[in-house]
């Protein structure tokens, strides 16, 4: 089944301990996105500006993913800069430039009206929930979101949730919306704002997964080599909802092998700047990561 996100395309200059990269391809919409084309269609909507280099639509079609939903405005496309200390798990922000991401309003080409599986990167809540309504009847809507719109929009975030199956966030964010310290009891309360599942990102120790009948744990990958984690979220979320949509089901079975792809396309992101590392994969590779992560927790009960 094809895919529908909708994001940020950006160029992203990033500075980490271990080197640094000006104007890279970036972006949720981006990340997501290709991390999602290894095991499903993909049908992107998002808006670049006029100086967006041509080689990135065509890295974005090598990967197949329909760009007919990418729109060209008047103006400069969305930059971002940042820093990243030894801390890799946090981002210091330099300098935003919105450029025509600052009035990027959604419309969703007819002909993806009928997807089934549906991914809200982290725009605007208002926006997000836009896009749930243009839809025709989605079968599972996945939503990520940051502290900006928690502190700045939660009432319009927690009218969207309500559209929501999965709530994808970092454990810092789910602490902020909910208040909770606790994380069972943060994902508790944002099962009672709506989604059914909920997705805690926690960086460097894993994942884990919420929902009605069962708690999921996937571990972060030990890699050797960490030159920028920009994306990694993003990745992570393409991973997960492209396994899901690729297969078709979301049964419990289902949704912990999603996890564990999840954390190996989070893995393969941060071992390079941009879609450095990201684009370049063969399902071999994606097959023999996710196989390391079963012999990561697999165990026999001692008698």
């Amino acid at each position: 089944m094809s895919i529908l996100v909708v994001g940020s395309v950006a160029l992203d200059s990033v500075k980490t301990p271990f080197g640094e990269k000006d104007d890279a391809l970036g972006g949720s919409a981006v990340y997501f996105s290709v991390s999602a084309s290894y095991f499903t269609d993909v049908r992107m909507v998002a808006v670049i500006g006029r100086d967006f280099p041509e080689e990135h639509v065509n890295l974005l079609k090598k990967h197949k993913i329909d760009v007919d939903g990418l729109q060209k405005a008047e103006g400069k496309t969305f930059r971002w800069k940042g820093e990243y200390t030894y801390d890799l798990n946090q981002a210091n922000t330099l300098d935003t430039q919105l450029n025509v991401f600052a009035s990027f309003k959604p419309e969703i080409p007819e002909k993806y009206k009928n997807s089934e599986f549906i991914f809200l990167a982290n725009i605007d809540p208002e926006l997000q929930k836009q896009v749930v309504k243009q839809v025709k009847k989605p079968k599972i809507v996945a939503c990520d979101t940051m502290n900006f719109w928690i502190s700045g929009k939660k009432k319009e975030l927690l009218e969207t949730l309500k559209l929501v199956n999965i709530l994808i966030i970092n454990e810092a964010e789910a602490r902020q919306l909910t208040g909770e310290t606790n994380l069972v009891k943060a994902a508790a309360k944002i099962r009672s704002y709506g989604p059914e599942s909920v997705v805690i990102k926690r960086g460097e120790y894993g994942a884990l997964l919420f929902s009605k009948d069962h708690v999921f744990s996937a571990p972060a990958y030990p890699l050797e080599v960490i030159n920028d984690p920009t994306g990694a979220g993003d990745s992570f979320a393409g991973g997960f909802m492209g396994y899901l949509a690729g297969c078709g089901k979301t049964d419990e079975q289902s949704v912990r092998q999603a996890m564990i792809v999840g954390s190996a396309m989070a893995s393969f992101n941060v071992e390079d700047f941009s879609l450095g590392r990201l684009s370049g994969l063969s399902p071999e590779m994606i097959k023999t990561r996710c196989g390391e992560f079963r012999k990561l927790t697999s165990f026999e009960i001692i008698k």
